[in-house]
């Protein structure tokens, strides 16, 4: 799930460095439980990659989340 919610902020932030979205919203979107996503996002959280704020992810390390994306 690591590597779908990585391009799915990849695709939302459309090159910007802002996403503007729920987990309940991402976890429809990846067919996954919130709790899950929430999870991921901590994740990232922890080693940099993301900063969340309520309704707001922003992108910190677009390079390591595409690496993430792009990985098999």
């Amino acid at each position: 799930i690591d590597v779908r919610l990585a391009q799915r902020l990849l695709a939302l932030a459309g090159g910007g460095a802002e996403v503007f979205a729920t987990h309940q919203q991402l976890a429809s979107e990846l067919g996954s439980a919130r709790e899950v996503i929430s999870r991921v996002l901590q994740d990232f959280q922890k080693r940099g990659l993301i900063v969340q704020s309520r309704g707001r992810i922003s992108l910190a390390d677009a390079g390591a989340l595409k690496a993430i994306a792009e990985s098999p």
